[in-house]
């Protein structure tokens, strides 16, 4: 029996070496084919075909044939690389910018920056960087001429209120945390608001939770909305930080044996027992949905807002000669339940290059620590959804054509306090003074109405029955067309949002964006109720308000 065994396992090894030699074979013969191709038309083309480009032009082509996640980034993008999705760090002068009209704006400063301390302004146009002008420069350019090591000067020449204005800063090491806020909300709720999974945020999120400790919180909420993910390791850091050790956080398997790898929480935690809630929303992503999917899997804390992006898939970078290197998928991940929540099927695509959601039909089952039901594919489904609101076209158009960013700048000027960021709110005396500013500005936009009307109009002219329906049509029209006319006043109260946000930024900067938002923030008012309401908590954790079936859980709000 023995015997029979041995040579089963030799048979095992020499298949898995023969076939290893095979995809060998197969690589190196298809590299000659590919660099003898190369040569050939670097050499023999009849325009110049810029070699570099076109190799670059073969690799984007090699790798989008994979999935979006796998990349090629030679030595001239390697900065902007590292500050995605590496570093959070950089020497500059902390100022966003914003392009209106073919001119160069400063849309936003960073607060104790040396744009902020320097009294650069949201509203002043740059004109000069360094004696250079910027006119026609894309955002790419600008800001490399923004950027540079610690310690050194730009100067920039600046239009305000129709002067000119020079201005000399010393470039600092400009910060991104990756946690950008946290603090105590009412009755004694600890918040931390993680925008990213970069360096360090695992220990950006413990100090913060250790200031919150220190408070004695009834509840924690752990916002991950619109966190687009980065380093796995961190989110196994993060995990461990509410689950005890040697748990079981998540799992990566790879068709290289190498890549498959079962990460474990390895510290004491420091908050096992406070009743935890993490809010997700579509723009969560991969180390994100990590996290909230290992706490749900694990019965740690209940999962409040929108179904999660569903990105099931690890990368690793290799460099490569040259200082360039190639960011590879090398693996899927699973939540500790062994659910794996990838969205999207890029092994089957579509003959457009584009990949379908995984049907509902194939979608398996799994069971939390406790017992509940939860599902692979499409994300994580929340505990308890909250419907997220949709803006308005109306709202929408005045965002692109920049009239928010106008009003608010003019506001700063006339306005030099506004009372505390979490109470601020927009008078009606003053959404009037906007109304009126804008009605006289171009912010046209086409309803999702109209568009259907133009095509039923074509269709019944295909028809020959335009005749009959034409009058009906254009009566429709015409209603929509007054309808329009009072969108400004129907939707009001969201416009005043969108306002509220770009004024706060003027005078408290992020953190005061983050707190005036508290106010209308739907998902972070029912993660409130639910922690103040402990039998809920515990029911949702019991699995008595989790999912019926996949996407249908019981506990909604609209």
């Amino acid at each position: 029996m023995r015997k029979v065994n041995k040579i089963i396992i030799l048979i095992g090894i020499l298949s898995i070496s023969f076939a290893f030699k095979e995809d060998l074979f197969q690589v190196s013969k298809n590299l000659d084919i590919f660099a003898s191709v190369y040569k050939e038309v670097s050499i023999n083309y009849v325009e110049d075909s810029n070699p570099a480009g076109l190799m670059k032009t073969g690799i984007d082509a090699m790798l989008n044939s994979l999935d979006p996640y796998t990349e090629y980034v030679p030595e001239s993008e390697i900065e902007n690389y590292k500050l995605k999705y590496v570093s959070t760090q950089y020497g500059g002068i902390g100022a966003g910018t914003l392009v209106i009209d073919g001119k160069l704006f400063i849309n936003e400063v960073t607060e104790g920056n040396p744009a902020h301390k320097g009294d650069v302004r949201p509203g002043d146009q740059i004109v000069k960087i360094n004696g250079i002008e910027v006119k026609d420069k894309d955002r790419a350019e600008v800001s490399q001429l923004l950027r540079g090591p610690k310690g050194t000067q730009v100067s920039l020449v600046l239009v305000r209120d129709g002067a000119v204005v020079n201005k000399t800063l010393t470039r600092e090491e400009i910060k991104q945390p990756n946690v950008s806020y946290s603090g105590m909300l009412d009755n004694q709720i600890g918040y931390i608001k993680l925008d990213k999974f970069l360096e360090n945020s695992g220990q950006e999120v413990k100090d913060a939770l250790e200031k919150i400790n220190k408070q004695n919180p009834k509840g924690l909420i752990l916002d991950l909305r619109n966190n687009g993910g980065g380093i796995l390791q961190e989110a196994v850091k993060i995990v461990n930080l509410f689950v005890d050790k040697n748990v079981l956080a998540v799992i990566q398997k790879g068709r290289n044996p190498e890549k498959s790898v079962n990460y474990y929480t390895q510290n004491i935690p420091l908050a096992p027992q406070t009743p935890l809630i993490v809010l997700v929303n579509r723009g969560s992503a991969s180390a994100s949905e990590i996290v909230a999917g290992a706490l749900q899997d694990l019965d740690r804390a209940v999962i409040v807002g929108q179904i999660s992006f569903g990105k099931g898939l690890v990368q690793q970078t290799f460099n490569l000669p040259y200082n360039s290197l190639v960011k590879v998928t090398v693996a899927k991940y699973y939540t500790p339940s062994g659910r794996c929540i990838q969205a999207l099927d890029y092994a089957h695509k579509k003959k457009d290059g584009t990949a379908n959601k995984f049907a509902d039909s194939t979608l398996k089952p799994f069971k939390t620590k406790a017992g509940r039901t939860v599902y692979d594919g499409n994300g994580i489904y929340p505990d308890v959804i909250v419907e997220q609101d949709k803006l308005s076209p109306v709202t929408i158009s005045l965002i692109t054509k920049n009239l928010f960013f106008d009003y608010a700048n003019n506001f700063r000027k006339n306005n030099k306090e506004i009372g505390a960021a979490n109470k601020f709110q927009l008078s009606d005396v003053a959404y009037t003074q906007f109304v009126n500013t804008v009605a006289s500005k171009n912010y046209s936009y086409t309803l999702n109405t109209e568009r259907l009307l133009t095509t039923l109009k074509e269709e019944a002219e295909k028809e020959n029955k335009l005749a009959l329906v034409k009058a009906d049509i254009e009566d429709l029209k015409a209603k929509i067309g007054q309808a329009k006319k009072t969108d400004l006043t129907t939707h009001k109260d969201e416009i005043k949002r969108m306002l509220e946000t770009q004024i706060i930024s003027r005078y408290y900067f992020e953190r005061g964006k983050i707190e005036q938002s508290f106010q209308y923030d739907k998902e972070l008012i029912k993660a409130k109720s639910i922690l103040a309401n402990g039998q809920q908590m515990l029911a949702i954790l019991k699995g008595d308000g989790t999912y019926k079936n996949i996407g249908s859980p019981i506990l909604k709000i609209d």
